[in-house]
């Protein structure tokens, strides 16, 4: 089947056209979900202090990493998905959606029952401060009660994102952004529930936004002619699993070494912890544009190679890559010479000066390398993409381990300040390995 008509191919017009305009709805939703996850810590910190925004950030690495595990899982499997819709096999595309949903249902039970089970004892290993430990666990406990719904949330939009249909995972992510937003002011001010107020707008907001989603994929899935098709086909999960595994793996560590990281910064107080949690959540916010280049250039080249089109991939991959170092360099300027005012959002300096002074000082330095994690993940994306699952991981073990050595041989020495700038080392490292990777032509090989 001849799939260049089908609405959602990139294998056909103006390579650079198709990746931007995929990639807009993308970077425009996810910077909605990052909007909200900062509105918690926002009326939190406003509302609530310091410590209670501590207690948030003492939970946030760990959430981060399911979170990471989350969207590794659909990232994954999206990557098979991709593939079988550029080559046209509809049949196999249904069966390979119904599998993946199956199976990543399975799964978030069974990490929500361990998070669940073991919240308590996973914040006494990180040394969470004593007086925030009690709200953070409540904090965490409560957000792994609605796991299954983030995962199969994650999972649902890595499907629309593996058709090409980016845009409607961003009116669910601007509905669920609105919806935390309001509930968020609704449980911590108006009610009075303090943290867990926030983790429970978090909860409903991903557990509404989840069943919406899939009622519309359902109604999208049905409109696909082909033949009858395998509900759960065990060969094609043994296909997305082998090229899931490295994806999770690699988010996993990703997330664990912010995990380690995180052990640290707690051993240096509160206040510090307060100052970091906000810096983070900002700084996760504006590197979601170059993110989603990325990802967007990881389905561009999974579809293309399974169209035979290299050349293409060669196309997206220049665009991706100028699209992601334009991005990093603007919003690295205006972050390093605004940063003070955005970390006084959080807080207020009255109660709050240690705290804003840390933010400050973390954003300030992590801006001027926002352009190599830009160009460090579009070229990654080219591997993921290509199904180059062994250099894919590898890049990001060598790049998470030149981060996690330098915070915990140089983190006493500098007073946790190597933090802020152990990430631009391991970036570079990674885009090194990537853009070698790239160049051999490996990756050609992979599907």
């Amino acid at each position: 089947m001849n799939n260049k008509s089908v609405k959602g191919s990139m294998i056909s017009g103006n390579p650079a056209k198709e990746l931007i305009i995929f990639a807009i709805p993308m970077i425009l939703g996810n910077l909605f979900q990052q909007f909200y996850n900062i509105a918690d810590s926002v009326i939190v910190g406003k509302f609530l202090g310091p410590d209670a925004l501590a207690a948030v950030g003492a939970s946030n690495s760990i959430t981060t990493l399911f979170v990471m595990v989350a969207i590794g899982t659909g990232i994954g499997c999206s990557v098979i998905i991709s593939q079988l819709f550029g080559a046209g096999r509809m049949k196999d595309v249904k069966s390979s959606i119904s599998t993946a949903l199956i199976a990543i249902f399975a799964f978030s039970l069974i990490l929500s029952t361990i998070g669940f089970m073991l919240s308590g004892n996973i914040l006494k290993w990180m040394h969470t401060p004593s007086d925030v430990y009690e709200e953070a666990d409540k904090y965490l406990k409560i957000y792994f009660l609605g796991f299954a719904f983030l995962f199969m949330y994650n999972a649902f939009n890595a499907v629309f994102n593996a058709l090409g249909d980016s845009a409607k995972p961003l009116v669910f992510l601007i509905f669920s952004s609105v919806l935390n937003i309001g509930l968020d002011i609704l449980f911590v001010w108006k009610f009075g529930w303090g943290v867990a107020g926030a983790a429970w707008a978090t909860l409903i907001a991903q557990a509404v936004s989840a069943i919406i989603s899939f009622i519309v994929l359902i109604h999208k899935i049905r409109g696909m002619q082909c033949e009858r098709y395998d509900r759960f086909s065990p060969g094609l999960l043994k296909k997305m699993v082998s090229m899931a595994i490295p994806t999770v793996i690699q988010q996993s560590i990703v997330s664990i070494g912010l995990l380690l990281i995180q052990s640290v910064v707690n051993r240096f107080g509160s206040d510090f912890l307060a100052g970091y949690t906000a810096a983070i959540k900002i700084d996760n916010l504006v590197i979601v544009p170059m993110v989603n280049v990325g990802n967007a250039v990881s389905t561009f080249t999974a579809q293309n190679i399974g169209a035979g089109q290299f050349d293409r991939v060669k196309k997206g991959y220049r665009t991706g890559l100028i699209m992601a170092a334009a991005i990093g360099v603007a919003l690295g300027v205006w972050l390093h010479f605004g940063s003070e005012s955005v970390i006084g959002l959080f807080m207020d300096a009255d109660d709050g000066a240690d705290a804003i002074h840390v933010g400050t000082e973390y954003l300030s330095i992590i801006s001027l390398q926002y352009f190599m994690m830009g160009v460090m993940n579009v070229t990654a994306a080219i591997l993921r993409g290509a199904g180059d699952k062994k250099w894919f991981l590898a890049q990001s073990l060598i790049n998470l381990a030149f981060r996690v050595a330098l915070v915990y041989i140089l983190a006493d020495i500098t007073k946790g300040y190597v933090i802020m700038w152990a990430s631009g080392v391991g970036w570079t490292v990674g885009f090194m390995i990537s853009y070698f990777r790239y160049r051999q032509g490996g990756w050609r090989r992979c599907i």
